[in-house]
């Protein structure tokens, strides 16, 4: 039995008693493309919950008894470390659907403009959009979409479903609101015996020139944020590196702390911790090509 068959099997019934304070976790799983039943995912959570909040709360007290110490001291620890890891892995759980749909997003974003453009040139061809659809789902280079696509291409051949139908059923669960839009014009345009190929060339043309603004954005913000990162991550550690090495020679403490300490930390902690999240700020920014 697998680790979600039993977390459903034991705590299915909690899920669902609980489910209308966690439904928007529905909606996540969805966007995000993870392919369990909502309910099992929040039975997953709670047992997963349950299961650290378990396991902290046995090394704590195996730490305790193993070097002796007081009980009264292990008093505080038995709350706040169980209930600390367990609060950690129910975020994590919760965040989880909703970081993939907004990776799934940010990848689609990236791809639209190069994939609308190449749903243009197909179109011109004049065939069908089943096809346009088949053969954008083969190109794999186009990442979530392609992946969407292939989702179009299997209600229409394997579920028979009507080709516009199909585009409408992807468009609701979609994980991006730009994605979505060009799909329901494309239904729409059909629908009312619009041209496809000029509604395709022209959100193609509009989506590839909203790309290139935010890429010249990303860029003068990158040129802002490299004078930040010498101003604030090299010139300010060295300069206080420097001021610790002076005051070493003169008093060997400062507050009580001693310098040469003070020093270590900043170089081997605090130094590398800052680069790490100017990193990953960098990177929640990033445009991608």
């Amino acid at each position: 039995m697998s680790l979600r068959s039993l977390a459903t099997k034991l705590l299915g019934n909690l899920a669902e008693k609980y489910s209308k304070s966690f439904l928007f976790l529905k909606d996540a799983l969805l966007k995000a493309d993870l392919k369990i039943p909502f309910r099992s995912y929040l039975s997953l959570i709670f047992f997963i919950t349950l299961l650290t909040y378990l396991s902290a709360l046995t090394l704590v007290i195996t730490y305790f008894f193993l070097f002796k110490l007081s009980f009264f001291l292990l008093i505080p620890y038995l709350f706040f470390i169980p209930l600390l890891a367990a609060s950690i892995s129910l975020i994590i759980m919760i965040y989880y659907p909703i970081y993939k749909a907004a990776q799934r997003s940010k990848n689609i974003e990236t791809n639209l403009p190069f994939v609308l453009t190449h749903m243009g040139a197909i179109a011109e061809t004049g065939v069908p959009p089943q096809t346009i659809f088949r053969l954008i789902s083969e190109f794999e280079e186009y990442g979530e979409i392609a992946k969407e696509m292939k989702k179009i291409v299997r209600n229409i051949e394997t579920f028979g479903m009507n080709p516009l139908a199909a585009v409408k059923e992807v468009a609701k669960r979609t994980s991006n609101e730009n994605f979505k839009q060009i799909l329901l014009g494309f239904v729409s345009t059909t629908e009312s015996g619009g041209n496809v190929k000029v509604f395709l060339k022209t959100s193609g043309e509009q989506a590839l020139f909203d790309w290139k603004l935010k890429r010249e954005k990303f860029l003068q913000q990158l040129s802002t944020y490299a004078e930040i990162y010498v101003g604030v991550l090299i010139a300010a550690p060295l300069l206080i590196i420097s001021m610790f090495t002076i005051m070493n020679l003169i008093q060997p403490t400062i507050g009580g702390f001693d310098i040469l300490f003070l020093t270590k930390l900043t170089t081997y902690t605090v130094i590398p911790a800052l680069n790490i999240g100017f990193i990953l700020f960098i990177k929640g920014l990033e445009v991608e090509i």
